[in-house]
């Protein structure tokens, strides 16, 4: 037989055994765009990037226009917000009406809020 860490035939030929190629499952990502690839047990799992819903391949932003949003919400920077806090003035009332802040001046008051 062929001396250890040899493989073949003895009588023609032994050569040094070859590594087994290393696998890695996540190189390339098998996972698609916003999504990142971990390796378990020896399989590849994705799973969408903090940030992005849905599942992989198919991550996306929560939301790219306001229509994405409930109608009391708008987007902004990807998520859907409530656009009221900061966008009136000081003691004003804040309603958002189809994605938009309306501010009013509560019951008694009046100017610019």
């Amino acid at each position: 037989s062929c001396s250890q860490g040899m493989s073949g035939n003895p009588f023609v030929d032994c050569r040094p055994m070859q590594a087994p190629p290393v696998i890695q499952p996540c190189n390339p990502s098998p996972c698609g765009p916003f999504s990142q690839c971990r390796e378990v047990n020896g399989q590849a799992v994705c799973s969408c990037v903090p940030g992005y819903i849905g599942s992989p391949p198919a991550c996306r932003p929560e939301c790219v226009v306001n229509s994405d949003c409930n109608l009391n919400q708008a987007c902004s920077n990807q998520k859907c917000r409530d656009p009221c806090p900061g966008t009136c003035g000081v003691g004003a009332r804040c309603q958002v009406i189809n994605h938009n802040p309306i501010c009013s001046c509560p019951s008694g008051y009046t100017g610019d809020p």
